[in-house]
């Protein structure tokens, strides 16, 4: 089998190849514009392989997408190209309008038209997935979960996109057949994942002993899974999983946000304790909510489970104990990045006073 992965140089997307080139025989073919996100070394020595080529095309250029498809006659399609930090959403929508909104159409109409003209035992076997996200449903109170038939209801910018593009996905196939299966998830976290997201932001500042921004007073909760449980799910649905349908994966882990600050917190004073005996929760700070933070996600993926049998293999003490061990151990990694492409400063304030 040949799959064709867009944003494959992303954090999820490189988890996904790492898994797809040590754990089957499929071969992969990788397309990423390498956007400032796409973290260096994330494929390391799997570049290399034999069954791994690619192309760094953005999504949104048709003519050489549809280029790329006709060389290399995919068998599946797996699509998670986009932007994905809520708060450079804030800041800049427009990006995010274009590569997640009018690069998933670009991509559904160069794969309707490969689709269509496939012999049809190959027609029969082609799918297309795409990968989304649990933020598209909206806000939870402190009760209640996300189901597959949650109504939508984004409230940032990014997920306003995602939503658009997860209908569009929906649209090619009860519009024209499109083979699709569609998944939406929880926070990821785990190895290469960019310094800007929570977790890796928190493990990097309490290594550099800076201040720990968490943002109102911490109390909103996401659900978090491992990013190498992500890509055994991914793989799962969209080899398995039924056309036509949308797939929850999440990791059965709702931690609220100063919890897991903490939990990082204790997890460094053990392994590199403070030459002071102080603890770096004494660098937590609590800054100035994010403009229209949602307060709680939570996802049942009883589906997937019930279904395709896929459950999580880390839980989140597990898991963020490898996360936090894998930062130590690759500090020449991180501080690459923040000498030359994100200095850790906060983002998605532009326009919270309008």
């Amino acid at each position: 089998m040949k799959v064709l992965i867009t944003g494959g140089a992303g954090f999820i997307g490189s988890a996904l190849i790492r898994y797809l080139l040590r754990g089957t025989d499929c071969a992969v073919v990788n397309i990423d514009c390498l956007t400032y996100a796409a973290p260096p070394g994330a494929l390391g020595e799997i570049a290399e392989s034999d069954r791994y080529r690619f192309y760094q095309t953005n999504i949104c250029d048709g003519p050489s997408v549809s280029r790329i498809f006709a060389d290399e006659a995919p068998d599946l399609v797996m699509h998670l190209a986009a932007e994905s930090h809520v708060d450079r959403s804030i800041d800049n929508p427009s990006a995010f309008m274009q590569t997640n909104i009018m690069g998933t159409y670009t991509l559904l109409e160069i794969a309707l038209r490969y689709w269509q003209e496939q012999r049809a035992d190959r027609a029969d076997k082609f799918r297309f997935h795409h990968i989304s996200t649990d933020e598209v449903y909206g806000t939870l109170g402190a009760d209640g979960v996300f189901t597959e038939t949650t109504p939508y209801q984004p409230n940032s910018p990014y997920s306003a996109s995602k939503a658009a593009s997860d209908h569009l996905v929906r649209a090619w196939h009860h519009t024209y057949g499109l083979p699709v299966v569609v998944s939406n998830c929880s926070n990821n976290y785990g190895p290469f994942q960019f310094p800007e997201k929570l977790i890796p932001l928190i493990i990097i500042n309490a290594l550099r002993k800076q201040e720990l921004p968490v943002y109102g007073k911490g109390e909103n909760v996401r659900d978090w899974l491992y990013v190498d449980d992500h890509a055994r799910a991914l793989w799962t649905i969209a080899t398995q999983g039924r056309i036509g349908e949308t797939y929850n994966v999440g990791g059965a882990s709702e931690w609220r946000n100063i919890e897991v600050v903490e939990a990082i917190c204790d997890i460094l004073d053990r392994a590199v304790p403070a030459s002071d005996g102080s603890s770096r929760r004494d660098l937590i700070t609590f800054v100035e909510d994010r403009p229209g933070h949602d307060l709680r996600y939570a996802i049942d993926f009883g589906k997937l489970t019930s279904e395709l049998g896929w459950t999580p293999h880390e839980s989140f003490a597990s898991g963020l104990e490898k996360t936090v061990d894998w930062y130590l151990s690759h500090r020449e990694w991180w501080q690459a990045i923040l000498d030359e492409r994100y200095d850790g400063s906060r983002l998605g304030q532009a326009r919270s006073s309008q």
